[in-house]
């Protein structure tokens, strides 16, 4: 595999660098987490003028036409400085449905102010009985006889509600609970009557909301992509979601292993750096072999973001999933327990970063959860 970057992927991610290093200190971060929203609207624009929201759209939509590769490297640089603004619920998973079901007026209204950073959108799809199950699905959409939709149910940890402009709402518009067909999705105005957002911030610093759906109306035209059969865009679009954050997590995890190096190079005992004991020696080569591992991982992942087989896909995603969840799991209970009892303080970074991976680790499957669906993804193949 060719891991070798071109000319545009460098000046990519030099430019990514220079943000988080410019404009992403761990004391500017901490004043972004407090403004409304857990978010700077300011970097929003900043990240729409410097090319990052149109990045892995079509160039005939009005993006840049990357893939994989370069929202990857873009991630792994949001990781190190442990970027909040949420790109991978509004740009990866919704921008990724509106680009694969919203067709004429509908796209181009949407894609237009999302690329432009003047619109919020939020994936409304977990529920709390599904796990990480995307087809178990038990609210409903009822079609009415004058036109439009009636929507009923309850959404889980939906990732950047409480800034979020329209809601996404996955809703079941035929079939049982589990089946994996006649799911639907709709674009629901945040304010919509009947739709109750509790919101809160999430262990990591960024914000997440339940969602209570009650005899919400929604027109015909709300409907994304045909009536029940968005399940495929939603997987294909939580595949590519899977891959982002592993790459967000090998910034994470790259941070930990170069700042628990540098700590103990520093922290003296016994009349000597602990970096000079050997069970440490050995700890940290255990740190940098999974960085290692984990960096491969995320570039299978992203090498296979275009993939057009639904199932070679999924098990790409879930083989990285899993080998980085481990890896960021280690990392950080290591990083944390060498920097001792100031690694869980609020005051050192280390403590910040254990929390986004911990996050990581859980989001669209755990890592126990991808283990088992590459088993069965394997054992179908």
């Amino acid at each position: 595999m060719d891991l070798s970057l071109s000319d545009e992927q460098r000046l990519l991610r030099d430019s990514v660098e220079r943000f988080v290093r410019d404009a992403y200190g761990f004391e500017q971060r901490k004043a972004v987490v407090a403004e409304a929203g857990g978010f700077s609207r300011r970097h929003w624009a900043t990240f729409a003028e410097l090319g990052w929201l149109a990045l892995p759209f079509a160039e005939a939509d009005g993006g840049l036409g990357g893939g994989g590769p370069e929202v990857a490297i873009l991630m792994e640089a949001f990781g190190r400085g442990l970027v909040v603004e949420p790109y991978v619920p509004t740009v990866i998973l919704c921008g990724g449905l509106v680009a694969a079901l919203a067709e004429g007026g509908r796209r181009s209204a949407l894609l237009e102010p999302l690329l432009e950073g003047r619109l919020q959108l939020a994936l409304a799809h977990a529920e709390r009985q599904a796990r990480y199950d995307l087809f178990d699905i038990a609210t409903t959409a009822q079609r009415q006889e004058g036109g439009g939709y009636v929507l009923d149910g309850r959404k889980s940890v939906v990732l950047n509600a409480p800034a979020a402009d329209w809601l996404i709402v996955a809703a079941r518009t035929a079939g049982d609970r589990r089946d994996r067909s006649g799911i639907s999705l709709f674009l629901v105005d945040r304010a919509a009557p009947g739709l109750d957002l509790r919101d809160y911030p999430t262990l990591d610093g960024q914000r997440a909301a339940e969602v209570t759906l009650t005899g919400v109306t929604v027109p015909t035209d709300a409907l994304l992509g045909p009536e029940g059969s968005a399940l495929p865009a939603i997987e294909a679009a939580t595949d590519r979601a899977i891959a982002a954050l592993c790459a967000e997590a090998v910034g994470c995890i790259d941070h930990l292993v170069a700042a628990t190096v540098e700590y103990t190079r520093t922290r003296v005992q016994f009349g000597q750096p602990i970096a000079r004991f050997q069970v440490l020696k050995h700890r940290m080569a255990d740190m940098a072999v999974c960085l290692e591992q984990a960096r491969s991982m995320a570039a299978y992942a992203a090498r296979h973001w275009d993939t057009a087989d639904a199932a070679v896909r999924s098990r790409a995603m879930s083989a990285a999933k899993a080998k980085v969840g481990q890896a960021a799991r280690f990392v950080a209970q290591q990083a944390v327990q060498l920097h001792g009892a100031m690694g869980v303080t609020e005051e050192l970074n280390v403590g910040h970063y254990m929390k986004r991976l911990m996050a990581i680790e859980v989001a669209f499957g755990s890592t126990d959860h991808h283990l088992r669906r590459f088993g069965s993804l394997e054992d179908a193949a």
